[in-house]
């Protein structure tokens, strides 16, 4: 089954299978499941042209994958622009919602900045 552009996995379970599209999460999955009236556990691969043409059309309605990635795109880079300071931390690469930073943050700085201990000399026994 493909949904915009998107090939769903074939044998997990079509509330995990959605998923699979960027923009949709385990709740909207729900939402679409039970709106469009599909067990939820059901595998993709046995999904009938009925309910493959009633999630297709449900999940036209949000704005999903590459509509969703640009207008994210577009939110940061106003933040930029305005001069805010939420835009600097893009800019610079930080953590924009006021984590700390000087021991945390190894995903948004990278992990390969460790640190080297307490800075001590280690005296060693002859």
């Amino acid at each position: 089954m493909r949904i915009s552009g998107i090939t769903l996995p074939d044998n997990k379970r079509i509330e995990i299978a959605l998923t699979a599209v960027h923009g949709i999460g385990r709740a909207r999955a729900h939402t679409i499941l039970n709106e469009a009236k599909v067990d939820h556990g059901i595998k993709s691969k046995d999904l009938s042209e009925a309910q493959e043409g009633a999630i297709r059309s449900l999940v036209e309605n949000y704005t999903i994958e590459g509509d969703l990635k640009r207008s994210k795109q577009a939110d940061i880079k106003r933040l930029m622009d305005i001069g805010s300071y939420r835009g600097s931390r893009h800019r610079k690469g930080l953590p924009t919602k006021g984590q700390t930073t000087k021991t945390n943050s190894r995903t948004v700085r990278g992990g390969g900045r460790k640190t080297m201990g307490s800075g001590k000399i280690k005296v060693t026994k002859k």
